[in-house]
């Protein structure tokens, strides 16, 4: 695994595209190239050029075959791939929980938009 800033996010994956399809293709054995295209939204060039990425990472292997006498390429997540992707959501949710507990404890008078007392901002009536 490679970083991307904060510790445990994956390069490889961090990027959306990327994300997606390691996300979809964990749930499955392998997905045919069509089918994980559609389902990313993105055009065969952009997930063409996404799954050599994830290839090249060694997290995504290739298979082309025919379906009757069509032409068929099936992707697949490997266990590389799927060590990476666990990896990286465990440091995903790791840093949305710091986060979250940061705020909690931040005190309120510092948090942005808190009305400080004595600041003149209340809406009180003058006499």
């Amino acid at each position: 695994m490679t970083d991307a800033g904060p510790p445990g996010l994956d390069k490889e994956i961090h990027h959306p595209t990327r994300l997606t399809v390691a996300a979809f293709l964990s749930s499955c054995a392998e997905a045919e190239f069509s089918t994980v295209r559609d389902y990313c939204g993105v055009t065969d060039s952009v997930l063409s050029k996404t799954v050599a990425a994830l290839e090249k990472a060694g997290y995504v292997s290739v298979r082309k075959g025919y379906f009757g006498k069509r032409p068929r390429t099936w992707l697949a997540l490997t266990l590389p791939g799927r060590k990476a992707l666990a990896g990286h959501l465990a440091a995903l949710e790791a840093l949305a929980g710091a986060a979250r507990r940061a705020g909690a404890e931040m005190p309120a008078a510092e948090m942005p938009g808190a009305e400080v007392p004595g600041s003149g901002g209340g809406g009180g009536e003058r006499t």
